[in-house]
């Protein structure tokens, strides 16, 4: 079920009726819970009876993890054999928290790395071999490490199944998130309230303004940069330069406005999910990039893997040892392929340059007020986003041969006659000059609402949105190319 259809729209607003409805919150969350599986089976039947599973396992995880303390409301018991038996429960709990960790991480390692494995071994039996993994499986798993995590850290454990699954497969988040905690999802579903017009206003504005990021601009840039790194050996530098800046932009186009289009359809059930993006291509620092750019992810690593390693408690050594473990795992997490491994170590290195610098910094009054002056602002904000779009070239070309070659011909290379009327003249109908303005504007475009939302904290009132909401979906319906690509995260 393609989001920007009208079948999705259709399948939206019904389950949405359906379910202010009713009065009872478990038929509730019967509805949802029926409409996110039909939701998936419309995309990928084959895993979800494993999804299925994994929920229920997770689920009956949690509440061992959540059981008190053998014997401990028998008062006649000594002191110190509570203390043994509290003792002896803990070790029981941490026990059963690591195979809650192996389980989950095993499985989506396993989907994403046993092909590589395989290929390894026996590269001719394997040459054509490939394992479709669960849409949405890494989003998955990671929400359920966190729910173990929190519940072993002392959230309360849920009891109630049709809940957890409701928030595990609430289908506007179920294939690319956000990544949504659940202890925040269940609060939400204690205190529903029918959607004000504001918020419907506010949901539709959010669905519209997703459709139009993806199917407009990602889509259009995604022709050119599909074009572009599917000939490799006839673009020139400066048409892999242009297709670099624009997989920048079509990724953060294609993902916050998937992004987007989630968070406007949960604001129609009275849920609202994390906001995931900020402005990320104006971030002066390669760390105030990641506090920007899928936050929720950022947000899980900090959480769930920076701070048990010791975050920056351990001395300025051990702070940058993990931050190059949390970029790296950052990493493997998107993909099997080497590129992927590379653009983690890329981000890991960038990060402890700029702790280092940041050190520097505070102990030097001259180099920290350079670094705060409109110039030295400048320059931060520049050497950030060259680092982060030049890396996207090893996540957009994840074969180490591919990527390699991009980035040995970034300077020098001519192209090729033939490639520029085939995609400038015949495809595009402009010329590269063209193509680099408009790539200009769009990212002015993007300035311009940032300072808006972060500076001046402007933003439309409802009437405005609506009527924006139907300008913004004609748009789309005129504007976009036929065949729409998929979303880029999907595959992750």
């Amino acid at each position: 079920m393609n989001l920007i259809s009208i079948l999705y729209g259709l399948f939206l607003l019904s389950t949405a009726v359906i379910y202010w409805s009713i009065k009872q919150q478990y038929l509730r969350l019967g509805i949802l819970l029926i409409a996110s599986l039909a939701f998936y089976t419309s995309l990928q039947t084959i895993y979800l009876p494993l999804l299925l599973a994994l929920t229920f396992i997770n689920f009956r995880l949690g509440i061992a993890l959540g059981q008190n303390t053998p014997n401990s409301q028998d008062w006649h018991i000594s002191n110190e054999e509570w203390q043994f038996a509290h003792a002896d429960w803990n070790r029981k709990r941490l026990l059963g928290l690591w195979l809650g960790i192996i389980l989950n991480v095993g499985l989506l390692l396993g989907f994403k790395y046993i092909g590589g494995i395989l290929h390894f071994f026996d590269p001719q039996n394997t040459q054509n071999f490939k394992i479709i993994s669960p849409l949405g499986i890494s989003f998955f798993t990671f929400e359920c490490i966190a729910y173990l995590i929190d519940v072993y850290r002392g959230a309360p454990a849920t009891t109630k199944f049709f809940q957890f699954a409701a928030y595990k497969f609430f289908f506007p988040k179920l294939i690319s998130g956000p990544i949504t905690r659940y202890h925040n999802f269940a609060t939400q579903l204690q205190n529903l309230r029918l959607p004000t017009v504001d918020t419907v206003a506010e949901s539709m504005w959010l669905i519209a303004r997703g459709a139009i990021k993806k199917a407009v601009f990602a889509d259009h840039l995604g022709i050119f940069v599909d074009l572009c790194f599917s000939n490799l050996q006839r673009a020139g530098s400066g048409d892999l330069w242009l297709a670099t800046f624009a997989y920048g932009l079509q990724l953060y186009l294609d993902f916050s406005g998937y992004v987007d289009i989630a968070r406007g359809s949960a604001l129609l059930f009275g849920l609202t999910l994390p906001e995931n993006f900020d402005a990320p291509y104006f971030s002066t620092s390669i760390a105030d990039f990641w506090r920007r750019w899928h936050m929720t992810l950022g947000d899980w690593l900090r959480n769930y893997l920076y701070f048990p390693l010791g975050g920056s408690r351990r001395g300025l050594d051990r702070t940058c040892l993990n931050l190059l473990i949390v970029m790296f795992v950052a990493g493997i997490w998107h993909g099997s392929l080497w590129g992927f491994v590379v653009w983690g170590v890329i981000h890991g290195w960038a990060l402890v340059i700029h702790r280092l610098t940041y050190v520097m910094a505070e102990n030097s009054e001259p180099v920290e007020r350079f670094w705060q002056n409109p110039l030295g602002i400048v320059i931060a904000w520049l050497l950030t986003q060259i680092t982060v779009f030049t890396s996207w070239i090893w996540f957009r070309l994840p074969k180490l041969e591919d990527s390699v070659y991009v980035v040995q011909n970034l300077w020098g290379k001519v192209s090729d006659a033939q490639f520029i009327d085939k995609v400038y003249t015949e495809t595009l109908n402009i010329t590269p000059v063209q193509l680099t303005g408009l790539l200009s504007l769009l990212f002015l475009l993007m300035f311009i609402s940032s300072i808006c939302k972060r500076q001046l904290k402007l933003q439309f009132n409802w009437p405005l949105k609506l009527v924006f909401v139907p300008l913004g979906l004609y748009c789309v319906w005129v504007l976009a190319p036929e065949g729409s690509l998929p979303y880029i995260y999907f595959d992750f």
